[in-house]
């Protein structure tokens, strides 16, 4: 079985990119692994940046759009707290992720993920005891 994975905006959005055909049928099949075996993990950052990336960039219907959120919301969705917020600060004073990298970074740390799949950081890379994978690399 497959070990629990949280998921970056980047690589979820190649479901939708048909300019893409190769990256798109990776991302199609690697979700719906996760899904089927139930491993997959997002946060509401990812699920909110999905929404924006999908609507704006892809000109994605938003009634569309918001069922894909709903689909990707089947995944374990983390909720971060202040104190999630703060770690994610930390990270990036101390190690210069931007914020919001950092706060994907937090919530990987939070759910207790062992890879996080992004095309966002070095590959390979180990950080706070996870993996990061960029699945298309």
């Amino acid at each position: 079985m497959s070990a629990r994975s949280f998921f970056d905006t980047n690589v979820l959005i190649y479901v939708d990119d048909d300019a893409d055909p190769v990256k798109q049928k990776h991302a199609t099949e690697l979700f719906a692994e996760h899904r089927r075996r139930r491993t997959g993990v997002v946060s509401l950052q990812v699920l909110q940046e999905y929404f924006v990336v999908a609507t704006r960039k892809f000109g994605i219907d938003p009634e569309k759009a918001r069922r894909r959120v709903e689909l990707i919301a089947e995944f374990d969705v983390v909720t971060p707290e202040v104190r999630d917020i703060l770690a994610a600060i930390d990270l990036h004073r101390l190690h210069g992720f931007t914020f919001w990298d950092a706060l994907i970074l937090q919530a990987v740390k939070l759910t207790g993920c062992s890879v996080l799949f992004s095309e966002d950081f070095q590959d390979p890379r180990r950080i706070e005891g996870f993996r990061v994978v960029n699945p298309f690399g």
